[in-house]
């Protein structure tokens, strides 16, 4: 049986558990934003994401509670590829950057509508695991891997 499902996989596994404590915390903090439009809530989910997406959970602080979280709860760890979860974190940290640029330059209804997007998309995360970002990554893997030789044929 052929697929042609594309998937961003590497060799790090990760907690699901944790990561969906991760989302539903993003969510808790995004309806902070969304009661306050303080831009400092999206520069602080702006360098969570980006230490997420680069590997470098160890030093996220939203990381840190999840995992205190799921130990609280007692939850058994369900272990996964963290390459989707990388791919996922980076697309939060380019929304909490949109959410950012937009709440500085006074665009608060941008701010409010991508806080909202990006929020549903948490929300699914940590209610029912489904990763929208996970979804939109064979588009983005056609997009920048683009191979021009077939283009000609």
């Amino acid at each position: 049986m052929q697929t042609k499902a594309i998937c961003p996989i590497n060799n790090k596994k990760v907690d699901e558990n944790v990561a969906r404590s991760n989302a539903a915390l993003t969510v808790l903090l995004l309806v902070v934003f969304q009661l306050s439009i303080n831009p400092l809530i999206a520069l602080f989910l702006l360098a969570d994401f980006l230490l997420r997406g680069f590997d470098l959970a160890a030093y996220s602080p939203l990381a840190f509670v999840s995992k205190k979280v799921v130990s609280v709860l007692s939850l058994k760890p369900k272990v996964i590829n963290a390459g989707p979860k990388f791919f996922a974190a980076k697309i939060g940290a380019a929304f909490s950057l949109s959410i950012l640029v937009s709440a500085l330059l006074g665009f608060n209804q941008l701010a409010f509508v991508f806080s909202a997007v990006f929020g549903v998309c948490a929300f699914l995360e940590a209610a029912i695991g489904f990763c929208l970002a996970c979804k939109i990554y064979p588009y983005t893997y056609k997009l920048t891997h683009f191979n021009i030789s077939k283009a000609i044929q």
